[in-house]
């Protein structure tokens, strides 16, 4: 049975309820709050493993929180799940843009956001392979750390990146298809998924290349998906 916590900010005390009963159903601990406010106190004071993010709260917009659960370095790799009533594709690119792990629309069945939220905490879980570091030109993935550096410098990655990085580079020269790599990012695959997986893309190569635009790292593979192009070397 899992133990992770998990953090659900809604304002809507219905969806509170309902969502608590089935995580914690599924054996999740689970706490509520209905604002910005009360839900950064339970960050100060409880060590979460996810957090389940409405868009429009009381007191604040959920991007906000969502920014600044990143830019804090104790937080900065907290799984993020967004639960909005915004449907529209920009809304989804903004909120994966600022680090959501996944985006879920309402309304939503309350047994798929917990195989996705299970999902997403059980690619958190992979074990550290035999090796540790994943060497490709100046990028240096660190798998005991979880860290990423890029000409020695630190890139700050959510878990969902990091674990695309780290298909990409255990896999070197591999074109995966977007569905295997939803797969490694977000644990499973589903319709119409394909935007989501690229937003992802298109922020590591934001991170990892000078020219996102011409990305020599990570490119298409036209019909089918993404590559990783450079030689990988495993320490």
């Amino acid at each position: 049975m899992p133990t992770e916590t998990i953090l659900l900010i809604d304002d809507d005390p219905d969806i509170l309820r309902l969502l608590r009963g089935y995580l914690e159903q599924a054996g999740y601990k689970v706490h509520g709050a209905g604002t910005l406010k009360d839900s950064w106190q339970l960050l100060q004071t409880v060590s979460f493993d996810l957090l389940v993010l409405d868009l429009n709260l009381p007191d604040g917009d959920g991007w906000d929180m969502t920014r600044r659960v990143r830019a804090t370095a104790k937080l900065a790799d907290l799984p993020i799940v967004m639960l909005t009533a915004r449907v529209e594709d920009t809304d989804k690119i903004v909120g994966l843009e600022l680090g959501a792990d996944d985006y879920i629309t309402k309304p939503f069945n309350p047994r798929e956001v917990v195989a996705r939220i299970r999902a997403l905490l059980r690619r958190l879980q992979r074990p550290v392979a035999a090796a540790q570091l994943l060497v490709a030109k100046d990028l240096v993935l660190n798998l005991t750390e979880h860290t990423v550096q890029n000409a020695g410098q630190p890139i700050a990655l959510t878990p969902t990146e990091f674990n695309l990085l780290r298909a990409f580079m255990e896999n070197p020269r591999h074109a995966f298809t977007r569905d295997e790599l939803l797969e490694q990012g977000l644990g499973y695959a589903f319709a119409g998924a394909g935007r989501t997986l690229d937003s992802h893309i298109r922020n590591l190569r934001q991170k990892l290349h000078v020219n996102p635009n011409e990305p020599e790292l990570i490119q298409t593979v036209f019909g089918i998906g993404y590559r990783f192009v450079a030689g990988v070397s495993k320490l």
